[in-house]
């Protein structure tokens, strides 16, 4: 096979994407994600420290981007991992969500 067949073949393969590029993106979702749970722990921490209470809210947030990842990949890969993890993260955020949402209304009847 001759140099431009193989390159051929290879763009129609990847559709014309660069696959360097695709890790490149794919290392700074990683680590935006990582900044996104950083950031939300120093806010954590700072809320409750000044007696702010706890925002699980926060927490939701952050959880809900490994889960829709591994959402996407359970969809896409159907491996029993990617589903369980999936489905963990799901519960989490839902409990997550459901804890803040629950803190908001009794704070306010509290008023």
């Amino acid at each position: 096979m001759e140099k431009d067949q193989i390159l051929e073949k290879s763009r129609k393969e990847n559709k014309n994407q660069d696959i360097y590029e695709k890790e490149i993106l794919k290392e700074g979702r990683n680590i935006g994600a990582a900044t996104a749970g950083i950031l939300a722990t120093v806010f954590f921490v700072i809320q409750i420290l000044t007696g702010g209470g706890i925002n699980y809210g926060l927490y939701a947030v952050v959880f809900s981007i490994p889960a829709a990842a591994f959402t996407v990949k359970a969809f896409r890969m159907k491996k029993k991992h990617e589903i369980f993890m999936a489905v963990i993260y799901i519960i989490f955020v839902l409990l997550l969500s459901a804890s803040h949402i629950y803190n908001l209304v009794t704070s306010q009847a509290v008023r």
